[in-house]
């Protein structure tokens, strides 16, 4: 990228009301002046924006499209208390709330609103355009679609803990005291949300990109994950889907995850060969982000439907 675009790709650091708190976020803007198309992005698992969302929101802008880049109420640049709390009802009403910021920010075309999200926040836009049918397009990336499947990819004696620390932590919080946590990524054998063999490096490789990042998440979540279905939703949603599926993912299995898809009224499938944690990064990137600016760039928004063919 030349010198001129990476200044256009800079974005301002703004705040947007959740509930009572403020969300942080990046707003990128493209150089064109015409109203333009905005794309509302975060993180799975206990991310932030930090962690290479970035390095998709600036593909984005180069490719005419203005980004919000956030992180959700208890984690990263955002306020809440306490803090690493992963509550799924709170991060779905973020998502809403990031999207009525959106639509009332000028320059903005206001009917192109698209979600992207990744891991945890894949399923988390699924659920969220099931709700709003004025969402215009969505990006599932490695989506997490389906509580029992990711519960049962988790070590049979490990996962028995969790259970454990979540009501702990649950004691914990009615006390009125400090959460109990338990780790979001670890080595196969320890107690983590994620311990498959390529959980930890791979979540280590992106936290690189933020040296703040906390490894924990308070432990009551543990009793949500498998309650969780975002993509019994897909059927519902009126836009575009793109999905992109790692066939290996050894987080959020795809063998549900492509269930769901093809359940999609409007959608275009990708697989991938690549593992949950290795599309931010290096070719497997490119490769990812040049179909999604491809799947964008096939959208026609004066039609009220369009159709894909799937790979």
């Amino acid at each position: 990228m030349s010198s001129k675009n990476s200044e256009r790709s800079q974005p301002s650091d703004i705040y947007f009301n959740s509930g009572d708190l403020k969300c942080s976020a990046y707003l990128y803007r493209p150089a064109q002046k015409s109203p333009s198309p905005i794309i509302i992005m975060a993180h799975g698992l206990g991310g932030t924006r930090k962690m290479r969302l970035t390095a998709f929101a600036e593909r984005f802008v180069a490719a005419g499209y203005a980004c919000l880049v956030f992180d959700y109420r208890h984690f990263g640049d955002s306020e809440g208390q306490p803090r690493q709390l992963l509550d799924i009802n709170r991060q779905l009403e973020d998502w809403k709330a990031a999207i009525a910021y959106a639509r009332q920010l000028s320059g903005i075309d206001h009917s192109k609103i698209i979600l992207w999200g990744s891991s945890f926040s894949g399923g988390h836009v699924l659920a969220t355009a099931a709700q709003d049918e004025n969402i215009r397009a969505v990006i599932s990336q490695c989506p997490f679609t389906d509580g029992l499947s990711s519960s049962l990819v988790m070590d049979p004696v490990t996962s028995l803990k969790l259970p454990t620390l979540a009501l702990r932590d649950r004691i914990s919080a009615v006390l009125g005291n400090e959460p109990v946590m338990v780790p979001l990524s670890a080595t196969p054998g320890n107690t983590a949300l994620m311990n498959a063999a390529d959980a930890h490096s791979g979540s280590l490789e992106l936290t690189k990109y933020d040296p703040d990042y906390k490894n924990y998440v308070a432990a009551r979540f543990a009793f949500d994950i498998i309650r969780y279905y975002p993509g019994r939703q897909a059927k519902k949603i009126k836009a575009p889907v793109l999905y992109c599926v790692c066939e290996t993912d050894s987080v959020a299995p795809s063998k549900a995850t492509l269930r769901y898809a093809n359940q999609t009224p409007q959608k275009e499938i990708k697989r991938y060969h690549y593992g949950h944690f290795e599309i931010y990064i290096g070719d497997a990137f490119e490769h990812v982000v040049n179909d999604q600016i491809n799947f964008l760039k096939k959208l026609n928004f004066s039609m009220a439907k369009v159709i894909f063919e799937n790979d």
